[in-house]
């Protein structure tokens, strides 16, 4: 493991580096007119950035899963209006096609840290990846994600 300290290159956002970036938006996509408002709000709040779940894992297989790739296209659209860059949770490698060219950042929830599948195939990306820490993962764990990512050459986690 690499004590080499890297940091994310986001692309700017007209933030200074000795700000603190706000991330901001709803835990799900439900409509346009939502997502649209939302953004506008959180960007006038000062956000710098709009997040918000497409595809939502849930426990129960009953409950609303996301709008999924309307959403996506959704969050898009919220991009197009207000400039926003966007970070988005994706869960499938097999996904990563459709986000490539909607999202500005990729982030891997607190499940599918230890999705190694996913992670390896994050790495061959070269956008930013938010990685969250699962509930019970120790931060040798959460590290050694981290690395499935950067072994694959991105370093943008």
């Amino acid at each position: 493991m690499s004590e080499q300290r890297i940091e994310a290159k986001l692309p700017d956002y007209g933030t200074r580096t000795d700000e603190i970036t706000i991330y901001a938006g709803p835990c799900s996509v439900e409509s346009e007119e939502q997502i649209i408002d939302v953004a506008r709000h959180v960007q006038a709040d000062g956000a710098a950035v709009l997040r918000g779940g497409a595809w939502k894992p849930r426990s129960s297989p009953y409950s609303f899963q996301g709008l999924k790739a309307e959403g996506l296209e959704l969050l898009h659209k919220a991009h197009e209006a207000t400039g926003l860059p966007v970070v988005t949770e994706i869960t499938n490698p097999a996904h990563i096609d459709i986000f490539i060219d909607k999202c500005d950042c990729f982030q891997v929830g607190a499940r599918n840290m230890q999705n190694f599948e996913l992670l390896k195939e994050l790495g061959q990306t070269h956008k930013p990846i938010l990685l969250k820490r699962g509930f019970a993962n120790t931060m040798e764990e959460f590290l050694m994600s981290a690395e499935y990512i950067m072994a694959g050459g991105n370093e943008n986690v």
